[in-house]
């Protein structure tokens, strides 16, 4: 067996192999990514998908100056491989490593950084036209999947990259799946086409692109003679490819939604880790199905809504219960936000289920379309705070600072599984106003957390400790690290804890009790400190003219990059050793005023 991977660093030795040699090349870059990802974990069944792909337009176009942009960027493990990052690819997603996204600070064969979806087809037509304006004689190649494509923005580029003769090549790979299972009637379209049943003319041309296909994307030969072709193609081009996600590994390609980041596994069979029989705290996510279920199944009003992320955000639980009111609508959050105001309009109680840094995308949609008209939708922010290696296209840190500057909107951060259950009961017994509830990535600390339903009073916080000098105020699961903390400090009856709860409204009748008591106030939050919730503390003390000492304790205004949590939150210094010296300190500069 050859090893022609350990010669290619850059995407000029791939150049000096004959077509013949790729085949084997192939396996060989499917069999690397397959054991780092084993060990290191990452995104492993997108980038299996596309090892034939990703070397044919690197061996057929001149990369870095034909430019390549992978939508998402799941799929861009193998780009990575081919374009200098070999040896130090088992850094992938780790702290100080390299990122699990293109990154055009990282490389120059990154040509645009991305993370969410749908952009590639804009940028690179951006890209293409600017180098018509320049004089500039090169290929603009953008790869985007059959879900991403659905999405809203991708349809705005190809509707004006149609109307230009830029030399634009969008490459759709499709293998009906995103992180779950594709949705939408242009999914059934392109089955149709795959098929060979689709009668109608084809969008794609309609559109006024050059299209061909459906061609097979693991076909090497094929796919040379296809792209060396369309390089002589004039304009914006199309080409279709059909592709399957997890190629080359049979347990990736059978359940292609779990191994879409699986986590560690073994690398020689493929297998996952043995569950442990130990009882764990429930994740966040699946509070939230199982909830809405258990409501759902009492208050026939309770619709549930998500973009694309029905296993990730784990309405997949009401899908599989109540289908007809639970909706996969696809990467569309925009579509989301107001497909809920519509519902909303007409009395039904809509769960709007987006992770936080998706919501961003839907930011018009919830001013004009939810807070401005008053709509009771409730929106439910899944990964919220640091969200660890995914890094900074999806930490979750600016809601609390986005949303807080709306009129109507209400805004909850519970601190624990039971404040989750609770605030959902509490709102679809009928609500005049649209809320968001924000809850992070991971498990909670509860074991026994399905207690009876308790009404949530809507803009009050709570006193879990009372102290002498410093009063901390946090906002949603900070709340457990405070109390640890707080167990170890010798003067711990200085200290008082409060839990907010309410980021808006806040309970201005505890912060007057508060402010009138304490020497110094500390907020804490898992969202940026610009903004957010100690900056809504400090316009208040402001206001009251109060004058005690406000440390906000937060997300630093900078990118955070990528890390585990735990590491990201010990260079933030919001993990229990840093909090406790920062309380410890200030208690001390107290006690000698």
């Amino acid at each position: 067996m050859k090893n022609l991977l350990k010669h290619i660093n850059l995407p000029k030795d791939l150049r000096q192999l004959a077509p013949e040699d790729l085949p084997q090349l192939a396996k060989e870059l499917r069999r690397f990514i397959i054991n780092i990802v084993a060990t290191k974990e990452g995104h492993l069944g997108a980038s299996l998908g596309v090892v034939e792909l990703t070397i044919a337009l690197h061996y057929v176009f001149n990369t870095p100056k034909d430019e390549l942009i992978w939508d998402v960027g799941h799929q861009a493990y193998g780009h990575k491989i081919l374009t200098g990052r070999k040896d130090i690819f088992d850094t992938n997603r780790q702290l100080n490593g390299i990122s699990g996204f293109p990154k055009r600070s990282e490389s120059e064969y990154d040509a645009f950084g991305v993370g969410h979806s749908s952009t590639s087809i804009s940028a690179a037509l951006g890209m293409a036209i600017a180098s018509q304006l320049k004089g500039e004689n090169k290929h603009h190649i953008a790869v985007i999947g059959d879900a991403s494509i659905a999405s809203g923005m991708a349809f705005e580029g190809l509707n004006h990259a149609g109307v230009t003769d830029a030399n634009l090549l969008v490459i759709l790979n499709d293998n009906a799946i995103g992180i779950d299972p594709s949705v939408g009637a242009l999914k059934q379209y392109l089955t149709n086409v795959k098929k060979g049943t689709e009668k109608q003319d084809n969008i794609f041309e309609a559109l006024n692109f050059n299209y061909s296909g459906p061609i097979d994307g693991h076909d090497l030969p094929l796919l040379l003679s296809e792209l060396k072709r369309l390089k002589t193609v004039k304009g914006p081009k199309f080409l279709h490819i059909i592709t399957t996600k997890g190629k080359g590994l049979k347990q990736a390609e059978l359940d292609q939604v779990k191994y879409h980041a699986p986590g560690k596994f073994d690398a020689k069979t493929g297998e996952l880790p043995v569950k442990s029989d130990l009882k764990q705290p429930p994740k966040y996510q699946d509070v939230f199905g199982e909830t809405i279920v258990e409501l759902a199944l009492k208050n026939d009003k309770i619709v549930g809504i998500t973009p694309a992320m029905p296993t990730g955000s784990s309405l997949k639980y009401m899908m599989e219960t109540i289908p007809n009111r639970a909706f996969d609508v696809g990467i569309a959050e925009q579509h989301a936000v107001t497909l809920a105001a519509g519902m909303a309009t007409q009395g039904l109680i809509p769960f709007c289920n987006i992770y936080s840094t998706f919501l961003q995308r839907a930011y018009d949609q919830i001013i004009h379309d939810v807070a401005l008209q008053n709509l009771p939708v409730i929106f439910c922010l899944d990964r919220a705070g640091l969200v660890g290696e995914d890094g900074a296209t999806h930490h979750g840190v600016f809601d609390l600072a986005y949303l807080s500057c709306i009129p109507n909107l209400v805004i909850f951060a519970p601190k624990d599984a039971i404040a989750l259950r609770n605030i959902m009961y509490t709102v679809q017994l009928g609500i005049d106003f649209p809320i968001a509830i924000r809850y992070p990535r991971g498990r909670g600390h509860l074991l026994d957390w399905k207690k009876p339903f308790e009404i949530v009073d809507i803009g009050k916080g709570k006193c879990l400790k009372e102290g002498l000098k410093i009063a901390i105020l946090t906002i949603g699961t900070t709340a457990k690290t405070i109390d640890d903390v707080i167990a170890s400090i010798n003067q711990k009856d200085a200290i008082g804890h409060y839990d907010m709860q309410f980021v808006k409204p806040l309970d201005e009748n505890l912060l007057h009790r508060i402010f009138k008591k304490y020497d110094a106030i500390i907020t804490i939050e898992d969202g940026t400190v610009v903004g957010g919730f100690g900056s809504m503390i400090l316009n208040f003390a402001n206001t009251n003219n109060y004058k005690q000492t406000i440390t906000i304790l937060g997300i630093e205004d900078q990118f955070i990059e990528h890390g585990t949590t735990d590491q990201l939150k010990a260079m933030q210094k919001l993990d229990a050793s840093s909090l406790q010296k920062r309380i410890e300190d200030l208690l001390f500069a107290l006690n000698n005023c």
